[in-house]
């Protein structure tokens, strides 16, 4: 898994997380700058009110992004009645400018998030995202002493909406949604999991209507994911009425455009329990850190992935029928060493299973890594 997958916190995001200080205004410095200006709607004409505005710095050599982030936000506000704003002691440099809102553009939504994870530094990456998003960003320079004013259009983003249910008829209320969105090279996801939670903040409502936002024009594939702990161990069910997003329908969807009356249909049978332990096989006690996947067998697609739990067991709720493997990686002892004692690590482990029915018993024993043996020092000899 790259480096800022789990860490990479969208501009947006970020400064949603920063709260007051992110938006509190600031007083006057005169060895800074000052940055004013409109926010507009580019489908109505109109002043954009209360959106948010963010400027993001020039990458710089050696650059090192706050939690990884490849448009680090350096300063945001939010605009008034008339769409205007300001930015007091802004330091000297150059920016990227743009601004969010429901219903509108969100780079959040629109990166190609694989390209960027194929990019080693932080520079690079934010290069690229700049590079992706360059026609939706204003350019600006900050100079001491000085205001500058900026005018930013704001597009409208295209919207997926429509219905998931339960095949016994009964609306499938709360389930979250994952998005792929088609790129050059492949299928690239929409959004990014904050935390281990969810990529995407919508969910299905009380008569499990659902409506996705602020997207890019493109191609989709969307899927249903059940309300578990977490994204990467939840059950999906996607468009088309399949459980794996490779085999989902596609939406395709233009700038602006609202794409209507989808149907996702959730199996209520042929959904099972699987569950285990994981163990040493020197004394058989409980491994408690690791993480458990579940590859389809055909492919090694992920279906699914989970933590061991503090006892060593794991579990998968709603796992479809069919065949998968099962692997354990990352294992480990807790617990606080002696200084100088490395905590035990464990070698991957697969293991074939076939899903038809509930299965919460399985095991899977683990080896101990073998540490190299430290050598001598230099010009030394060991015991005769």
């Amino acid at each position: 898994m790259a480096r800022w997958r789990t860490m990479w916190i969208p501009v947006i995001v970020f400064a949603a997380l920063s709260g007051c200080n992110q938006h509190q205004r600031k007083k006057p410095d005169p060895t800074k700058g000052t940055v004013t200006g409109i926010v507009l709607c580019a489908d109505t004409g109109k002043p954009a009110r209360f959106a948010t505005v963010t400027l993001t710095g020039a990458p710089q050599q050696d650059q090192k992004n706050d939690q990884g982030d490849p448009l680090p936000a350096t300063e945001s506000t939010v605009t008034d009645l008339e769409g205007r704003f300001t930015m007091e002691a802004v330091e000297p440099g150059r920016y990227w400018a743009f601004a969010t809102q429901e219903g509108y553009l969100d780079p959040l939504r629109g990166l190609d998030l694989a390209r960027i994870e194929a990019l080693r530094t932080d520079r690079e990456q934010s290069l690229d995202a700049v590079d992706q998003w360059k026609t939706h960003l204003v350019d600006v320079t900050v100079h001491a002493h000085r205001a500058v004013e900026i005018p930013i259009s704001m597009e409208r983003g295209a919207e997926i909406s429509g219905t998931v249910s339960f095949d016994d008829g009964s609306p499938a209320i709360g389930m979250h949604f994952e998005l792929q969105r088609k790129t050059e090279k492949s299928w690239t996801n929409v959004g990014i999991t904050l935390f281990g939670e969810w990529s995407i903040d919508a969910k299905s409502d009380s008569r499990g209507r659902f409506s996705l936002t602020n997207l890019a024009a493109g191609e989709y594939r969307i899927c249903a994911v059940m309300p578990e702990d977490s994204q990467k161990n939840s059950q999906r069910v996607c468009l088309g009425d399949t459980l794996r997003s490779k085999d989902s329908k596609t939406v395709k969807v233009a700038a602006g455009e609202d794409a209507t009356g989808l149907e996702i249909v959730i199996p209520l049978s042929g959904l099972h329990k699987l569950g285990g332990t994981v163990t040493s096989v020197a004394d058989g006690h409980a491994l408690p850190t690791g993480t458990v996947h579940l590859l389809y067998a055909d492919d090694r697609e992920e279906a699914r992935e989970s933590n061991l739990a503090n006892d060593g067991t794991f579990l998968f709720e709603y796992v479809a029928e069919g065949k998968y493997i099962l692997q354990v990686t990352g294992a480990a002892d807790a617990g606080d060493a002696a200084p100088g004692v490395r905590i035990p690590h464990y070698s991957t482990r697969e293991i074939p299973v076939s899903v038809l029915n509930d299965t919460e018993d399985l095991g899977l024993s683990l080896s101990q890594i073998q540490e190299p043996a430290a050598s001598s020092p230099t010009g030394t000899s060991g015991p005769n």
